[in-house]
């Protein structure tokens, strides 16, 4: 690798690692030069699949150029920062170098705007193009949709892309126009709109024709920006769920503000990003889409706000007192999933299990369930206590004690080694 291409890779590499809608693992082991492997490779990042394996991912952009002037992102035009850009042949060259090194198992690739969105969307459907036909590269690639591309190329680009995202930016239209005036949630939906349709189309065509082309197979997604601009937990959410149901995305991503500009529109906060809310949004998100739980049940206009010393979903439980405690041997899937401490394979593993006889404490403890909080919420077999006046306070006091306590005793055993 030239040292021009590589010092291209390092800084469109870095301006790619503030887009969240690609997990990574977090992790900064280098090589030495007895070692095998290397997790701090230029751009590579981690995601991960359905079934739970971890792919490699180089994770750059084409260019950091771009026409527009963000408040919030670090390639806005008016930044102060290095600028670069990759050729169509130097990110084909990278993404084939770095595979057949067994450094990544696919690429993903976004790009700031330069010229206009047509120009910038053929050259990433080209450099896709090449991968699939011309070097017959069958990894996994994650492409972005550029704001205002053709329908033309947004076809081409989901016949050859796994998947395919565009950045929401902002939860609140208000809050875009803030920050990013020359944008607009329509540009956003009109894209998402058009690929959902197209995604449609092809399924029902391959009930009739079995060689119809795969179109996008892992579907889209989307990712908002959050603490930059001053909406509710709730509006978050809100707007979330609203894209959920009408562009059936796969996932929305949540990313926490990153202080990266000194603009007066922007909030003035610390210079962590504010991780536990981000947190508590995912959870949110992941009890919406696996557990069965409506939006307007977590937030509303009396709640717009997530807890912070707790869960959402103890948080829910502990409002909702009057539907506690759940008899496991005898309620539905759905209620039980809504126990604080019991997951959707604890969940599962409980309706498997009462087949062979009543469950007790002791059981539900092997099952994997959090016993220090789901305790409070349940009646099983043996149980002796009865929720017959719950107090919300008391319960949270007691499973924040609790929890509290453990960590402690972890902590002095943990240390305790060094001792």
């Amino acid at each position: 690798m030239s040292d021009r291409l590589r010092e291209k890779l390092n800084i469109l590499a870095d301006a790619a690692k503030y887009d969240v809608s690609c997990s990574s693992s977090g992790s900064n082991r280098r090589n030495t030069n007895k070692g095998l492997g290397d997790a701090n490779g230029a751009g590579i990042c981690h995601t991960y699949t359905e079934d739970g394996r971890c792919v490699s991912l180089l994770k750059i952009l084409l260019t950091n150029h771009c026409i527009y002037d963000c408040a919030f992102c670090v390639s806005r035009k008016s930044n102060d920062v290095k600028r670069a850009a990759f050729t169509v042949e130097e990110v084909v060259e990278l993404t084939m170098g770095f595979y057949r090194r067994n450094y990544i198992e696919g690429l993903f690739l976004s790009s700031g705007i330069f010229k206009n969105a047509d120009y910038t969307m053929e050259r990433l459907v080209r450099i896709v193009k090449k991968l699939r036909l011309e070097h017959r590269f069958n990894g996994y690639i994650h492409l972005k949709t550029i704001p205002g591309a053709s329908e033309e190329l947004l076809t081409e680009a989901g016949l050859y892309a796994d998947r395919m995202s565009i950045n929401l930016e902002m939860p609140t239209e208000a809050g875009l126009k803030l920050l990013a005036p020359d944008k607009s949630h329509e540009e956003v939906k009109k894209p998402l709109g058009f690929i959902r349709g197209s995604i449609e189309r092809l399924q029902d065509e391959r009930k009739v024709i079995r060689s119809t082309p795969k179109f996008v197979p892992a579907g889209q997604s989307t990712q908002m920006v959050i603490g930059a601009t001053p909406e509710s937990d709730m509006e978050i959410m809100y707007s979330a769920d609203q894209y959920y149901r009408n562009f059936d995305l796969k996932r929305v991503y949540y990313s926490g503000y990153i202080p990266i500009s000194h603009d007066t529109r922007m909030p003035v906060i610390g210079t962590q990003p504010p991780l536990l809310r981000e947190n508590r949004l995912y959870q949110t998100d992941w009890l919406m889409r696996f557990y069965g739980f409506d939006v307007k049940e977590l937030l509303n206009p009396a709640n717009p706000h997530l807890d912070v010393d707790i869960d959402p979903k103890l948080s829910w439980a502990l409002r909702n007192l009057d539907q506690f405690p759940v008899d496991v041997n005898t309620a539905d899937y759905r209620m039980i999933l809504r126990i604080p401490g019991v997951g959707v394979g604890s969940a599962n593993k409980i309706v498997m299990a009462r087949k062979f006889g009543r469950l007790r404490s002791d059981q539900l403890r092997k099952l994997g369930i959090a016993w220090n909080r789901a305790k409070h919420f349940i009646r099983c077999a043996d149980s002796v206590m009865q929720l017959t006046e719950p107090e919300a306070f008391r319960i949270k006091y007691e499973i924040l004690t609790e929890s509290q306590s453990k960590y402690l005793k972890v902590s002095q055993n943990q240390l305790s080694l060094f001792g």
